[in-house]
């Protein structure tokens, strides 16, 4: 699959999610109150709300961190900093978009780019299995139709196209590229071939596809080469990155509308140096080390075929790190999990109603630390267990 390069600027389309957008920026403009990130500045301290000077590393000894433990405020007032500018240029290059945004986090991100993308005449059609923090921004949003589709029904989503895809009336369409719970994948190039064919605009939310699909982490997106095809993509920091944040990337025009409507990124303190300074050496760490993510890859590999040739049943069908048993119950759930634990091994179990009831299950993520040895340990334990699922 072929991957354009980082850097290539997209085309704008003249969709009506992207007249809308541009009408809001046109309208606060006018009124004299757009709001713009302000330019990074020294001098003495007055604005900020860095009441005991702590956010600079200053302990009480008087010793200091070589970066700053805060950002004393909002990036629209004292929180701005070029490392956080420099960040945004390198994501928006890295995947291949024109513009990022940094968030607090991957909830934050979602919470505020669904909770503002939409207006009351558009419509929103998300799939059923999406993670909380969309389903949370949607409903935040001034949204009167929201409608979810089967979980990956390529089917599914377009009769709903067919019934609520009214021209002129703005749709929306949501999903994540990699669901958590299931590890399942999307099927991203139908979906999105059926956005281009209805006029939908596409938000993925790749949070377990950054760092493990596309060349150097850049997602699954890219990976297929659809960027074009997808208004907004949502990438947190939080999972194969290991460190903490996200970042939403799209066209210039989607990311001034953030700084200007979405209340989860104007209204809260900003990242910290160090943060950034984490999430930056971890991209960095992901391209120069492509081996680690061969090795997981490899190890998932193993996970399945092993689940293959000792018959094992009630998994969930995933090719990615994330491995699903179902279970059937939350105290089945528990007794396993518990059973586990008390091998050494640790493993989360997820009960209704975080997931629907009759769908409980025994979460595993594997990771590229994992051996070979410790899946067959775990995969024995399982066997032995009077599981009627096994």
């Amino acid at each position: 699959m072929q991957i354009n390069p980082p850097g290539t600027v997209q085309e704008q389309r003249p969709d009506a999610l992207t007249k809308y957008l541009q009408h809001r920026l046109a309208q606060r403009d006018r009124e004299g109150n757009l709001r713009r990130l302000p330019q990074p500045t020294t001098g003495i301290d007055f604005w900020s709300n860095d009441y005991l000077g702590l956010a600079a590393g200053a302990a009480a000894t008087g010793e200091g961190t070589a970066l700053p433990c805060g950002a004393t405020g909002s990036r629209l007032l004292s929180g701005n900093s070029q490392q956080a500018l420099d960040l945004e240029s390198f994501l928006a290059a890295h995947h291949n978009q024109e513009a990022a945004l940094l968030f607090n986090s991957g909830y934050d991100a979602n919470l505020g780019l669904l909770s503002v993308l939409p207006n009351r005449h558009t419509v929103v059609l998300y799939d059923e299995y999406c993670h909380a923090s969309m389903l949370d921004g949607i409903r935040l949003s001034p949204v009167k139709q929201a409608f979810r589709f089967r979980h990956n029904s390529a089917e599914d989503l377009e009769q709903k196209l067919r019934r609520y895809a009214q021209p002129g009336t703005p749709v929306l369409i949501a999903l994540e590229s990699v669901y958590s719970m299931e590890g399942s994948i999307a099927p991203l190039a139908a979906i999105t071939g059926l956005a281009a064919r209805y006029g939908a605009a596409v938000v993925v939310d790749e949070a377990h596809a950054t760092g493990i699909f596309g060349a150097g982490g850049t997602g699954l997106v890219q990976q297929l080469g659809l960027e074009q095809q997808v208004t907004a993509r949502v990438h947190t920091f939080g999972k194969a990155l290991g460190c903490h944040g996200a970042a939403i990337t799209g066209s210039r025009l989607l990311i001034d509308y953030l700084v200007n409507f979405a209340r989860s990124f104007i209204y809260t303190t900003a990242l910290p140096a160090q943060a950034i300074d984490a999430i930056a050496r971890a991209y960095r760490y992901i391209g120069e080390q492509p081996a680690l993510v061969v090795q997981l890859h490899d190890l998932v590999s193993y996970f399945r075929q092993q689940l293959q040739e000792r018959g094992l049943r009630g998994w969930c069908d995933s090719i990615t790190p994330i491995q699903s048993l179902l279970t059937g119950g939350n105290a089945a759930t528990r007794s396993l999990a518990g059973r586990l634990r008390s091998q050494g091994i640790s493993v989360s179990a997820v009960l209704s109603p975080t997931v629907p009831l009759g769908r409980e299950r025994l979460r595993i993520c594997l990771h590229a630390f994992n051996t070979r040895g410790e899946i067959d340990l775990l995969l024995n334990l399982l066997s032995s267990c009077p599981n009627p699922d096994l």
